[in-house]
């Protein structure tokens, strides 16, 4: 039976909505939706997950998102939570090509978005879910009126030799392999290591409940890679580094990179939202790559960002409103 999973540091928000939505190709999502805590409703944002994620990682931040006004849409990835595999092994992380994740939008926004969720609707995307927004966004089809982006996968800076690693993933991908694991791949979920071999957060806390929230969904934890998924995000990632392709992006987009990021280069960030015709760039100096389960002094500056490029009423934690949003954009204004 399909569920959301709690954990005693990590409670599932109150009030969800938990749902099945089939793809155009019969791929089974986990979807869930929630309605803002306050009385009325600003929008709606729809959470974009990063490789390997799952939903139960971001009720902090679907929290935080209705206590300012705004109802929140979260889905899996097909191939990753508990959405539906494409190969045997669920701890696999595979997709036959990018453009799949594309169709798993569509479902979401056909079947929730549109017909259920208020108006205007933004989208929060993180890391690979942050490439699917952008190259939507390049392509002239992403359903919202705003993109916050945060880490965005538009290089892996831990593989040493990309050139190399993109030639022998094609080489394997043509060879059949597609559907099989990295070289050296394993099934093992990056959430599960020791804090301190981390690359994803400075935070102990946060990062301990992502690691009992991976425990939690058990076989849903994805690990490594599919062959067919780096072909597929190298491809992605040489689309964003097309400046024309990079100036054509008409949606108002916010980009917030991680100073301190392991994962993905954050120079490359800076060059590509300096090609931006209607983009913003906050880079957090401190953050690793999971800025949203970082510690609170940088999530602040996070929010910050996000209240004031994101349109609605600023209100702090306690309730009270705010001028750091506007201090923000004054900030970000050319």
């Amino acid at each position: 039976m399909l569920t959301l999973a709690s954990t005693p540091g990590n409670p599932v928000p109150p009030g969800g909505t938990l749902v099945v939505v089939h793809g155009d190709d019969g791929i089974r999502l986990r979807a869930a939706h929630w309605r803002p805590t306050t009385r009325l409703a600003k929008g709606t944002v729809c959470l974009l997950q990063g490789r390997a994620e799952f939903i139960e990682k971001y009720y902090e931040t679907i929290s935080e998102l209705r206590r300012r006004g705004f109802a929140v849409v979260a889905f899996d990835w097909r191939g990753q939570g508990e959405s539906q595999r494409q190969v045997s092994d669920a701890h696999r992380g595979h997709v036959a090509r990018f453009d799949d994740y594309r169709r798993d939008l569509k479902a979401i926004e056909d079947a929730i978005l549109r017909p259920l969720m208020p108006h205007p609707h933004m989208c929060l995307a993180h890391s690979m879910g942050g490439a699917v927004a952008l190259t939507g966004a390049m392509d002239g089809w992403l359903p919202f009126a705003r993109l916050v982006t945060v880490a965005p996968m538009l290089s892996i800076r831990m593989i040493r030799f990309p050139a190399a690693s993109f030639f022998l993933a094609r080489v394997l991908h043509r060879l059949g392999l597609g559907r099989s694991y990295i070289p050296f791949g394993k099934p093992a979920s990056l959430a599960t290591k020791p804090f301190a071999a981390n690359r994803l957060s400075g935070d102990p806390a946060r990062y301990e409940r992502n690691a009992q929230a991976a425990r939690a969904v058990g076989a849903s934890a994805v690990g490594d890679p599919s062959v067919a998924w780096i072909v597929g995000a190298f491809r992605a990632m040489a689309k964003l580094a097309d400046p024309r392709k990079a100036a054509s992006i008409r949606i108002p987009t916010l980009v917030i990179g991680a100073g301190a990021d392991p994962v993905c280069d954050t120079a490359i960030t800076e060059r590509f939202v300096g090609r931006l015709s209607s983009g913003f760039l906050l880079v957090l100096p401190d953050a690793r790559h999971e800025i949203l389960s970082e510690r609170d002094a940088i999530r602040d500056d996070f929010w910050a960002a996000f209240d004031a490029f994101v349109p609605g009423t600023v209100v702090s934690e306690r309730g009270e409103h705010t001028d750091t949003g506007r201090a923000v954009a004054a900030a970000m204004t050319p």
